[in-house]
C-alpha cells in the first residue's frame, strides 16, 4: 500500500527508522509545513517526491493511507481533510485533543469506509502479545488489579534541547509541555490493558503541574503528572501514573488471585514478561524479593511469544517497531476487515487519556473544604 508521511519532526525519524520492516508499505511522499523541515528530512531518508502542500498529497491517486506526524494540535485537522479526500489514516497519538473531534474522525471513516487508527502500536509487540496470551491461559487466576507506571524522570531538568533526531529535527519541547505527558503517553498502558480486559466503564483521575518552570517560554500551563484508576467492564481495575518529574519507571504489573505478572517497560518491544506464583507461601516472599530469589520463590521468566524481530537504526529512542501500526492500517484495508487497532477503539483510548489529563473538563473533581493547622513532628525528629 502506498503511503504519504505529513509531518517530518522529529518522530518522523523513528518512523523511518522501521518502515524497512513492512516491505508491503511503499512510501510515496512526504510534506511538511516548514519546507526546509521537508527538504531537510526527504534528504536524508533519500526520498524522492516531496509535496508542497498537504493538499498535493492529497490529490495524488496513488497515495492510499496517510500517516499523520503533525503536531497533536493539528492531528485533527489533518487526519479529517485525508478523510473527506478519501485516504486511509494512521495518526500519532491523541487522535485528536478534543473527544468530540475524535468522535468527528471515527464518524467520517465509518461514513467512508475507511480506516481510521491510532498510535501507539506496542500492544502489537511481542512483550504486549506474550502477558496477553499469559492472561488467556489463566496463568494468574482472575486478575484483579493493576499498577502501571509511566514516569519518565525530571524531563524538564535535562538536556532536552540537545536531544536531536537522526535527520536534524529538535525534540518539540514546546509542543510536549504544552501537550502534556499524559495525553502523549498515557495511552502506551491504555491501550494494552483495553485490549487485555475490554472496554473500560469509570475513570477517575487527578492531574497536576507540579514542576511550572520547564526551562522555556510556555503558552499553555499543562498537566505534568496525572494518576487515574480504571475500572473495566470485565472486572479488574488500573490504577496509572503519568509524569514528567517522578524518577524513571515504566513497571507494569498485573495481579491475580494466583499470579502476578510483570514487564519493566512498555517502550521495549521485547522486554521480559516475569510470573511470579501467589499462594500462603509466597505471599511472605513479596515482603522479602531478594531472600525469596535466594530460595527460588522469585518470579520466573515467561518466554515470548516470538523474538523481537526487527531492524532499528537510529537514536534516542526504545527499540519500538513505530510502523507496525501503519501495517497493521494497511493490512486491514486491504483485507477489508477492522483493524486490531480500530478506530472505535483508538477513540477510546482517547477519551480515556483525555479524562485522565483533564478531570476538570471531562469528570467531576471535588473540591476539599476541610482544612486544618500544620502538624507538629515528635520532638526527637527535629
Amino acid at each position: 500500500m502506498r503511503i504519504a508521511v505529513i509531518g517530518c519532526g522529529y518522530v518522523a525519524d523513528f518512523y523511518m527508522a522501521t518502515l524497512a520492516n513492512h516491505p508491503e508499505l511503499k512510501l510515496q511522499g512526504v510534506h511538511d509545513r516548514d519546507a526546509a523541515r521537508a527538504k531537510a528530512f526527504a534528504a536524508f531518508h533519500r526520498i524522492e517526491r516531496i509535496y508542497p502542500a498537504l493538499d498535493d498529497a492529497l490529490a495524488d491517486p496513488q497515495v492510499e493511507l496517510v500517516v499523520n506526524l503533525t503536531n497533536p494540535s493539528s492531528h485533527y485537522a489533518v487526519s479529517r481533510a485525508a478523510l473527506e479526500a478519501g485516504k486511509h489514516v494512521y495518526s500519532e497519538k491523541p487522535l485528536a485533543m478534543q473527544l468530540e473531534q475524535a468522535e468527528h474522525l471515527v464518524a467520517l471513516a465509518e461514513q467512508h469506509g475507511l480506516q481510521v487508527n491510532s498510535a501507539p502500536c506496542s500492544v502489537l509487540s511481542e512483550t504486549a502479545q506474550t502477558l496477553w496470551k499469559a492472561l488467556r491461559e489463566n496463568r494468574i487466576g482472575t486478575p484483579r488489579l493493576i499498577y502501571a507506571e509511566l514516569d519518565d524522570g525530571n524531563v524538564p531538568r535535562r538536556d532536552y534541547q540537545n536531544w536531536i533526531s537522526a535527520s536534524g529535527a529538535p525534540w518539540p519541547a514546546k509542543d510536549e509541555f504544552e501537550v502534556g505527558c499524559t495525553l502523549e503517553h498515557a495511552g502506551y498502558y491504555l491501550t494494552w490493558l483495553t485490549a487485555f480486559f475490554g472496554p473500560a466503564t469509570r475513570i477517575t483521575s487527578f492531574a497536576r503541574n507540579v514542576q511550572p518552570d520547564k526551562g522555556i517560554a510556555l503558552d499553555v500551563q499543562t498537566a505534568d503528572f496525572a494518576t487515574a484508576c480504571v475500572e473495566f467492564a470485565s472486572g479488574p481495575v488500573a490504577r496509572f501514573t503519568c509524569s514528567l518529574y517522578a524518577p524513571h519507571d515504566h513497571w507494569l504489573r498485573i495481579f491475580g488471585d494466583e499470579g502476578t505478572l510483570a514487564t519493566q517497560n512498555v517502550w521495549d518491544y521485547g522486554s521480559r514478561v516475569t510470573l511470579a506464583t501467589r499462594n500462603r507461601f509466597t505471599g511472605r516472599a513479596e515482603k522479602y524479593p531478594t531472600l525469596a530469589r535466594l530460595v527460588g520463590l522469585g518470579p520466573a521468566t515467561v518466554s515470548l511469544v516470538r523474538k523481537r524481530r526487527f531492524e532499528y537504526r537510529t537514536k534516542g529512542s526504545n527499540p519500538m517497531d513505530f510502523c507496525r501500526g501503519i501495517a497493521e492500517t494497511a493490512a486491514a484495508a486491504r483485507e477489508g476487515r477492522d483493524s486490531r487497532l480500530s478506530s472505535r477503539w483508538s477513540l477510546h483510548v482517547n477519551e480515556l487519556v483525555l479524562a485522565m489529563q483533564h478531570p476538570e473538563r471531562y469528570g467531576v473533581v471535588r473540591e476539599v473544604k476541610s482544612r486544618f493547622e500544620p502538624l507538629a513532628p515528635m520532638p526527637w525528629a527535629s
